[in-house]
């Protein structure tokens, strides 16, 4: 083909593989079989790869052609992306309904009823019809640009189709992760050894938060846009179900449940409808999102505080039933922490059978006076683990029995401690059979040690069969050990050898998130690694030293610190060093040298307008600050928002300086000279 009829297939084919993604992701009513499909997309990458100059970035082949990035830029929206009131009941909507009308001087309006959707809320900005920025909701004021991840879900178009269209305009969805893919999905990990992910909600926000869009493409993501943020340069419909219908014309998928309705009593049945057909849904929603229809009555209502005044959200009740409390058990975690949980007579909610619940901690069962044999409602709400709201009081016949944490650790009868100040009990005893199950699977685990063939039931036969007392035990099992344990066979048990040997070259910061230190996540890990290169330095390492690392706090280093004071875990430490685990930093894992803020100790205070308070925390450590969560004499300066506290009061009388939220900024632009002490 010549140049000018190259150009011209591949424009035909960009339009003819649009029209059928709209048609299979949008409309779910597809018109060729996916083996068709693939002829017109390799004949599209390969016209493509013989003519990269035509390449354009609305182009199907370029949903998946963004690089890793090393993080997420922020967005600041245009307009907020406001918040929801909520209604829990007929009489609080009725309430909202009655304060709309007297916003409008009585005037009556038609209301649109949209399920609201748990998932991720987006705004999409296009330009010139062409997809140029997806950023999260963030606090509302300001997100995450994650672009090149949303380019990867196919029901969002890369441009949009129809006319009019604005040069420049916005819309806004909810991003979510399916049922039936969230269930494929879960089922693919467990029969690949690796635990399955909580709920649909949470696995959808982190699918968009992956750094490399190739993992968010492999996530079968999908989107319902819901509302118009802003246009310009064009005209747009006078209500929002005009503009629905409007965004659906664009090639915008909307959710084909969404109503009209002209009363209350319409709302109503709405609402009832989706309560009882809610879980025959492929999506998780938690209510229904009821606004005012004509968008001029919309812009006089306004909104107050971060909720429109023209909107409530009428929430679905949680799923609950009554049971009886028959005990509450103790579960020995990793850390060592006493979990309560509720033993309970079997009951069916929400479609699943419930035998046990969560407790949280003593504290929570004392303030809701929850005892042996009462009868407590239990709630199962969306995804989550089951867990127990209340006791029934009047059900109540005085034989029931308060709670008390044991003073010994169930499994292993060694005296158990509570710290002060936390809400949390601990066994202390490192060699805990029970804690020691779940530290050594947590040690074998992808973010630590990564050893490959080691799942739960190994670990357990091990740990039975007295091959491993302590973690560092893992590297001394020899293979005439292995092949003893019940069903193991050769191959398997070089395999395990193999990962075994493997995982001595993992970062250090891998292998110290694997020791299981309290309050020590793989973040504070890499911190440490790059302050102290060693683990060696950081064994020996002072509370007060460890305090001065950026990003460590006075809990973690006293966490830290603690753990290594036992001679048993220097023990383990010492017996890795010996196998020939990793002990020092890899080349360039250190800190390259002081930033501008080194030394210096910060605490933000209040709402900031321009970032979130971990955004600001972020970017101070970034510059080689340290942050503190209280003003003491060692604070640098106190970051104050709007409504500080008694931070601000904490500060005057220490002599403590104070920046508002504008000096902070170009303090963070590098204008150190704003700080006492800096200037010359």
């Amino acid at each position: 083909m010549s140049n000018v009829e190259t150009a011209l297939r591949i424009a035909k084919l960009r339009e003819e593989i649009n029209h059928h993604n709209h048609r299979y992701h949008v409309l779910d009513d597809p018109l060729i079989s996916d083996a068709q499909y693939d002829v017109l997309m390799q004949e599209l990458r390969t016209l493509e790869a013989e003519r990269p100059e035509l390449v354009t970035s609305d182009s199907p082949t370029q949903r998946v052609g963004a690089t890793p990035q090393q993080g997420f830029a922020e967005v600041v929206h245009p307009l907020p992306m406001l918040s929801l009131g909520n209604a829990f009941d007929t009489d609080e909507l009725y309430a909202w309904h009655q304060r709309a009308q007297e916003l409008l001087d009585g005037a009556t309006f038609d209301m649109v009823c949209e399920l609201k959707i748990d998932g991720l809320a987006v705004a999409l900005t296009y330009e010139d019809r062409r997809l140029v920025r997806g950023a999260t909701r963030g606090n509302g004021t300001s997100g995450e640009d994650v672009t090149a991840n949303l380019r990867t879900i196919r029901s969002i178009p890369l441009a949009v189709i129809g006319d009019p269209v604005p040069q420049r305009f916005e819309v806004r969805g909810e991003v979510f992760f399916p049922k039936s893919g969230f269930d494929r999905m879960n089922d693919e990990r467990v029969a690949q050894g690796e635990p399955p992910y909580a709920n649909p909600r949470n696995t959808a926000a982190g699918s968009l938060r992956q750094l490399d869009p190739r993992m968010t493409a492999s996530r079968p993501l999908d989107i319902f846009v819901y509302a118009l943020g802003y246009a310009e340069g064009g005209d747009t419909p006078d209500t929002h179900w005009k503009t629905l219908q409007w965004m659906k014309d664009l090639g915008f998928k909307t959710n084909p449940v969404n109503a009209v309705c002209h009363t209350l009593e319409e709302v109503e049945a709405y609402y009832r409808k989706w309560v009882e057909e809610k879980e025959a849904l492929d999506y998780g929603v938690d209510g229904v999102v009821v606004k005012v229809d004509p968008l001029s009555y919309q812009r006089h209502m306004g909104i107050v505080g971060r909720e429109p005044r023209w909107a409530i959200a009428y929430k679905f009740p949680s799923t609950q039933e009554i049971t009886r409390l028959n005990d509450i058990g103790i579960n020995v975690g990793r850390t060592g922490s006493l979990n309560p949980y509720a033993i309970l007579e079997p009951v069916n909610v929400g479609g699943v059978t419930v035998k046990m619940a969560t407790l949280h901690n003593e504290d929570d069962i004392r303030r809701k006076d929850i005892r042996k044999g009462d009868w407590v409602t239990v709630e199962r709400a969306g995804e989550v683990i089951p867990r127990v709201v209340a006791p029934v009081v009047a059900r109540r016949t005085g034989k029931e029995r308060k709670f008390r944490m044991p003073k010994r650790c169930p499994v292993c009868r060694e005296p158990v401690v509570r710290p002060p100040g936390e809400a949390m009990t601990y066994c202390v005893n490192s060699r805990c059979p029970a804690q020691f199950a779940r530290l050594l699977m947590h040690f074998v685990g992808r973010e630590a040690m990564d050893v490959e063939g080691m799942g739960e039931k190994l670990a357990l036969s091990m740990l039975e069969a007295g091959l491993v007392a302590d973690i560092s035990d893992l590297y001394y099992v020899t293979r005439d050990q292995l092949l003893s344990l019940d069903r193991m066979a050769d191959k398997s048990a070089d395999n395990i050898l193999k990962g075994v040997e493997q995982s001595k070259g993992r970062p250090l910061p891998n292998v110290i998130f694997g020791l299981g230190i309290r309050h020590v996540g793989i973040e504070t890990a890499d911190a440490l690694v790059r302050h102290f290169g060693s683990l060696k330095r950081i064994v020996t390492a002072s509370e007060e030293e460890l305090a001065a690392v950026p990003g460590i706090g006075p809990k973690i280093a006293e966490s830290v610190t603690a753990h290594f004071q036992r001679e048993s875990n220097k023990g383990v430490v010492e017996k890795l060093r010996r196998a020939g685990v990793r002990m020092e930093a890899e080349a360039g894992a250190r800190d390259a040298g002081p930033g501008p803020l080194d030394g210096m100790r910060f605490v933000v205070t209040g709402r900031l307008s321009s970032m979130s308070r971990s955004e600001a925390e972020g970017r101070i450590k970034e510059m080689g600050g340290a942050v503190g969560s209280s003003v003491s004499k060692k604070t640098t300066a106190l970051i104050v928002g709007e409504d500080p506290g008694s931070k601000a009061d904490q500060a005057a009388s220490l002599g403590t300086q104070t920046l508002d939220e504008e000096q902070f900024i170009k303090l963070l632009e590098g204008d150190t000279l704003l700080l006492k002490g800096t200037e010359g």
